[in-house]
């Protein structure tokens, strides 16, 4: 009963709208939209370092930005994310603005 469960969130997931995950609003939404990233499960696939590596390339992204998009990756409100594993991504995107 539980693995069924599990296989229809999965299911669910591959289709949800962006805007459906936490984090992600209609703007952000759109800037994902434009380039290329449709859904949650292409979001999940590229990853966050990736897709604001993408989103940079268009326009302004921030540490909250990326943020965002890793609490929407993982399901959760970006302050739930622990303050070590936001350090490291901080990290990661200081590393690729060089």
């Amino acid at each position: 009963m539980a693995n069924d469960f599990i296989i229809y969130n999965e299911r669910k997931r591959t289709r949800m709208r962006l805007s459906e995950l936490p984090n992600i609003g209609k703007t952000l939404e759109k800037e994902l939209n434009d380039i290329g990233i449709q859904t949650a499960k292409e979001l999940k696939e590229i990853g966050s370092i990736d897709a604001i590596i993408r989103l940079s390339i268009h326009g302004d992204t921030c540490y909250n930005k990326l943020y965002a998009l890793e609490g929407a990756i993982k399901d959760v409100r970006w302050h739930q994310l622990p303050k070590e594993y936001r350090q490291e991504l901080k990290g990661k995107y200081d590393q690729l603005k060089k």
